[in-house]
């Protein structure tokens, strides 16, 4: 009887020591997940991502401030990086673009909140262009058949698939009817390229061409454009779906209640309205008929 009552006692022991640790690892994993101690921010690298991240570090303070609780950014070197991140959890809230967006959705449970009312077109909307150099004799998309062209990042919407979309319409295939394509990783990069003339064309998001002209970056005399797209929805901001709901209410409002002017420029809006997910269905559409949607659905 007293061995048995030892090995019970053991057995109990063995039990009590072990029954507690597997449960509280458990829901501090899910408590961990649904609210975060610390918000991860994550930003496409539409230009180099060391000046994304100097511009975004005001509205990091904002939200710090706003949300009473540590936030940090993440830059990736490409577009999928970010979708990456996002798909694997290691995000709770992400700046988008429009393609990027539709393709986070097929392998993240993620949805946008809101966007920014842009202050040249004083709309949610904006533009894709395709500029060549000043000097080019062309002034039609269908001469740039047999010519060298620049995108931006493969995964951009205005750099990439809105170009793509002006040249199928034009009659021109990419990248058959032309001499060579390439990928200059960001807006900035290609417009350079154009006007430096190391490419015949380049496609580039219109707000952020005029940025660059402003800033002296880009000699507005040495590029011009030979086309505009059809609006484009604006960059979503999107946060995963297990996040918790309190937290995404606190996020949406404290992006609505922005109305300090330097913060407001400096994020390049008006202000912010919320959006849905609807509104990236036809993105979403001419990505895939395109080819650009690079991950399946879950």
């Amino acid at each position: 009887m007293r061995r048995i009552y030892i090995s019970f006692v053991l057995l109990f022991i063995l039990i009590a020591l072990l029954f507690p640790v597997g449960c509280g690892s458990k829901e501090k994993s899910s408590s961990d997940n649904s609210r975060p101690e610390i918000l991860r921010v994550g930003l496409i690298p539409n230009q180099s991502p060391d000046k994304v991240k100097a511009q975004y570090e005001p509205f990091r303070k904002y939200l710090e401030e706003k949300l009473t609780m540590p936030v940090e950014l993440f830059v990736a070197t490409d577009y999928s990086g970010v979708v990456e991140a996002m798909a694997a959890d290691k995000l709770d809230l992400a700046y988008l673009g429009g393609l990027t967006y539709v393709q986070a959705r097929q392998i993240a449970d993620i949805y946008p909140i809101v966007t920014e009312i842009d202050p040249y077109s004083d709309t949610t909307k904006y533009h894709s262009l395709i500029i060549v150099p000043a000097t080019s004799p062309a002034s039609s998309l269908k001469e740039l058949k047999g010519k060298v062209f620049a995108f931006g990042d493969i995964n951009s919407t205005s750099g990439s698939l809105y170009p793509r979309l002006m040249l199928e319409k034009a009659g021109l295939k990419v990248p058959d009817d032309f001499a060579r394509v390439i990928y200059t990783g960001g807006h900035d990069a290609t417009a350079q390229a154009v006007q430096n003339g190391t490419v015949d064309a380049g496609g580039i998001e219109d707000r952020i061409l005029y940025r660059l002209e402003e800033k002296g970056a880009v000699d507005p005399q040495k590029i011009k454009i030979i086309a505009k797209s059809d609006p484009i929805e604006g960059y979503p901001w999107v946060v995963r779906a297990n996040l918790d709901k309190k937290l995404v209410d606190k996020i949406t409002r404290a992006f609505l209640e922005i109305t300090d002017p330097q913060l407001l420029d400096l994020m390049r809006a008006v202000k912010y309205v919320p959006i849905s997910a609807e509104d990236y269905d036809f993105v979403e559409r001419e990505a895939r008929r395109l080819g650009l949607i690079k991950f399946q659905k879950k």
